[in-house]
């Protein structure tokens, strides 16, 4: 994917500031810390477009990324970190469930998972929820840098049976420090956004 150009459409700390729902969009959710704004600046090719921070839980609204005027990224706020405030908490649940559930343009997401450790409660808890919801997902080990080439296949092989994934189900390592996965991600995206998008007045999700 050549990005040619990208720009941040719209921080939306509530649903009446989501941007119009007129083109496909890839949503991406994660652990706090999991390293995705990382992955997003890797993806967009861009320093700094999606603020990276030593502070988990420091991303608080949606982030519309639009990208060559014809579809968005969305960096949704991570979960499963305990020093967010239960207000905080409580504010970002309804936004994001609901986000997930009733976007009409939204293709599928992003599910990150840091390949160091195993999934996390709140990592399966999400999984599960994308498959009720019967949300396309790609699900990404990130920070495979940190791991030996055969660590990197038995935490793929844990991974994918902790979540549960089908066969067929994609799974990717990624590194935002080496690069790794950026093309086979994008490739995967751009068969989500074509697969999943009609047009502004169609179906919305391809389900």
């Amino acid at each position: 994917m050549l990005v040619k150009e990208v720009e941040l459409a719209a921080a939306a700390f509530d649903a009446k500031s989501f941007v119009k729902a007129s083109r496909p969009e890839v949503a991406f959710i994660g652990r706090s810390n999991v390293g995705k704004s990382s992955l997003i600046n890797t993806l967009l090719n861009r320093k700094n477009l999606a603020r990276t921070s030593s502070t988990p839980g420091k991303t608080q609204a949606l982030y519309f990324y639009l990208v060559n005027r014809s579809f968005y990224l969305v960096d949704l706020p991570g979960y499963g970190y305990a020093r967010v405030s239960k207000e905080v908490r409580r504010r970002w649940a309804p936004l994001i469930e609901g986000y997930l559930r009733e976007r009409e343009s939204l293709c599928g997401c992003v599910h990150l998972i840091d390949s160091r450790h195993p999934p996390t409660a709140d990592d399966l808890l999400m999984a599960e929820w994308l498959r009720h919801y019967r949300l396309p997902t790609i699900t990404v080990a990130t920070k495979a840098d940190k791991l030996s080439r055969g660590a990197q296949k038995q935490r793929l092989a844990l991974i994918r049976r902790e979540l549960k994934l089908a066969a067929e189900e994609p799974l990717l390592l990624f590194s935002a420090v080496t690069g790794q996965g950026r093309e086979e991600l994008w490739r995967h995206t751009c068969a989500l956004i074509s697969g999943g998008f009609s047009d502004t007045s169609g179906n919305g999700r391809g389900k």
